[in-house]
C-alpha cells in the first residue's frame, strides 16, 4: 500500500538517554490509529462474541474470503510494470527477501509448533501463517520506518504471485503431518483469493489508468481504508470463533505468535547483512527485507484457513499474529526512523 502521512515525525533530543527512548516509543504508539483499531476489534470478539459470529442470519466467518479478495483487488489497482522492473534491476534483494520469506517464516512456524507441543489445526495454523506471501502492511511500515518503499512493494507482489506454488509447498512439507494437505485444492484457493483479485486490480488499473493516475492520492487513502476495514473485519470474526480456544490456550498462543514475528524480523535482518559481501545489500535494505519478511499476509492464512480447512482454530494463529505484528511494526518503524534522523542542534 502506498500514500501515507508520516505520524512520526517527532524531535530528535539532543542527547541520547533511555529516557527519551521511551519518549518517543511512547509517541510512536500513540500515532498508530490502526494498531489500536485492531486491538480494539479483538477485545470486542472476546467480550462480546456472539455478536460477531452471525448478523441478521449471516455467518460472518462466510465473508472473510470475499473482505480477502476485495483487499487483493485494491492490491492489484496500484500495481504498474514499473513494480516489475525493479526485479531486474535489484535482482538480489528480491531474490533474498522472497526465499527468506518462503523458508524462514515457514520452518519457525513448524518448530515453535512442535516446540510449544501444539497438534492438529493449532499447530497447522502457525505453519500456514508462516507459509503465507508478505502482507501489504509491510509497505505502510517500510515507509514509516525510512526503509526502502519501492523494494518492499516489489517484493509483497513478487511473493504474492508466487505463494500459489511456494505456500502449497512449504505446508505439505511442514504442516503435513499435523493435517492432510491438498497441494491441487490448495494452489486453486489461492488462484481464487489471491491472483484472481489481483490480476482483476491490476486489469482495472490499465483500463481507468488516466483516472488512477489524476486521483492517485485519493484512490491510495480509499484502497488503505478498505484494507484497514478488511483486517478489522477478519479479527472481529476470527476472534470470536475462535475465543475459547484462544482463552483456554490464549497465552501460549500469545506467546508463540510474537516469537514467530520477531524471529521473521531477526532472521530477515541478519542474515541479509551476513550475506552483504557477496550481495552488496546495504542497511536500508537489510532493513525492508527484515520487515517484508517478519509481517505476512495474516488475512490470506485466515480465509485459506477458513475456506479451506473450514477450521477457525486454524485461523486463529493469523489472527493473533496480525494483532502483534501491526504494533512489533510501528514499533520497529518508529525506532528505526529515529536512528536515520540528524541529532537536532
Amino acid at each position: 500500500m502506498r500514500g501515507c502521512d508520516d505520524p512520526l515525525d517527532f524531535a530528535m533530543v539532543k542527547k541520547f538517554s533511555s529516557k527519551s527512548i521511551l519518549r518517543k516509543l511512547f509517541s510512536g504508539l500513540c500515532s498508530q490509529y490502526f494498531g489500536l483499531a485492531v486491538l480494539f476489534c479483538a477485545a470486542l470478539a472476546i467480550a462480546f462474541p456472539q455478536r460477531f459470529i452471525s448478523w441478521r442470519g449471516i455467518k460472518l466467518a462466510t465473508l472473510v474470503v470475499p473482505a480477502i479478495q476485495l483487499i487483493m483487488f485494491g492490491m492489484g489497482t496500484t500495481l504498474s510494470f514499473a513494480d516489475f522492473q525493479r526485479v531486474a534491476k535489484r535482482p538480489w534483494a528480491v531474490a533474498i527477501g522472497i526465499l527468506l520469506q518462503f523458508t524462514v517464516m515457514p520452518i519457525v512456524g513448524f518448530t515453535l509448533a512442535k516446540t510449544f507441543g501444539l497438534s492438529g489445526d493449532l499447530a497447522a495454523g502457525f505453519v500456514l501463517v508462516g507459509s503465507v506471501a508478505g502482507g501489504t502492511a509491510s509497505n505502510v511500515i517500510a515507509f514509516l520506518a525510512g526503509a526502502d518503499v519501492a523494494l518492499s512493494v516489489t517484493m509483497t507482489c513478487c511473493s504474492t504471485l508466487l505463494s500459489p506454488l511456494a505456500t502449497p509447498i512449504a505446508m505439505k512439507l511442514l504442516a503435513g503431518c499435523f493435517i492432510e494437505i491438498d497441494i491441487l485444492k490448495m494452489m486453486l484457493e489461492i488462484l481464487k483469493v489471491v491472483i484472481f483479485p489481483v490480476a482483476a486490480g491490476a486489469l482495472a488499473h490499465r483500463i481507468f489508468l488516466p483516472q488512477f493516475t489524476r486521483h492517485k492520492a485519493i484512490c491510495d487513502k480509499i484502497l488503505s481504508v478498505i484494507s484497514m476495514a478488511g483486517i478489522c473485519f477478519t479479527i472481529l470474526a476470527i476472534t470470536a470463533l475462535g475465543r475459547d480456544k484462544l482463552i483456554s490456550a490464549g497465552l501460549l498462543i500469545i506467546i508463540a505468535a510474537i516469537t514467530h514475528n520477531i524471529l521473521g524480523y531477526l532472521g530477515g535482518y541478519w542474515i541479509t547483512r551476513l550475506s552483504s559481501p557477496i550481495t552488496k545489500l546495504n542497511e536500508i535494505e537489510a532493513r525492508t527485507i527484515a520487515i517484508e519478511v517478519g509481517m505476512q499476509n495474516s488475512g490470506l492464512a485466515s480465509a485459506l484457513a477458513l475456506g479451506l480447512f473450514g477450521s477457525a482454530i486454524t485461523a486463529l494463529p493469523a489472527n493473533i499474529f496480525s494483532i502483534w505484528m501491526n504494533f512489533s511494526g510501528s514499533v520497529l518503524a518508529s525506532i528505526w526512523r529515529a536512528k536515520a534522523r540528524p541529532p537536532a542542534r
